[in-house]
């Protein structure tokens, strides 16, 4: 299984393919920001988004957004809030604050971000 940490050491990539965003890892999503949007709610009926977790990748639909590159401006970025699968998602140490940056051919730069991020959890 894909890990968070595995994938930032690595420097692993995402892809995203209009509305479609796919991560290198399997893990819980707890909170998702794209544009001026919050999102928590990622059941299967949500408006926002919802994802789904594979064997190595977990895949995010985000539906207010027809594509992802547009609706993301060169300086921002998507902000996760995500729990690696095998990890206790009620251990708040656990909770990893990551950044997806678009880039050219459907790429994806994922980072974590350091505190002087504003990102309330």
């Amino acid at each position: 299984m894909n890990s968070i940490d595995k994938a930032l050491k690595e420097k692993k990539i995402g892809l995203y393919y209009g509305t479609r965003v796919i991560l290198p890892f399997v893990a819980d999503i707890l909170k998702a920001v794209i544009d001026d949007e919050i999102i928590t709610d990622f059941s299967p009926v949500s408006d926002g988004a919802y994802y789904e977790k594979f064997d190595d990748f977990t895949e995010i639909y985000f539906f207010d957004h027809e594509d992802i590159l547009k609706d993301v401006s060169k300086y921002e970025t998507i902000k996760l809030i995500v729990v690696d699968e095998e990890d206790d998602m009620f251990d708040f140490e656990n909770h990893r604050r990551i950044s997806l940056n678009p880039i050219e051919k459907h790429t994806l730069e994922i980072s974590e971000l350091n505190d002087d991020v504003i990102f309330i959890e």
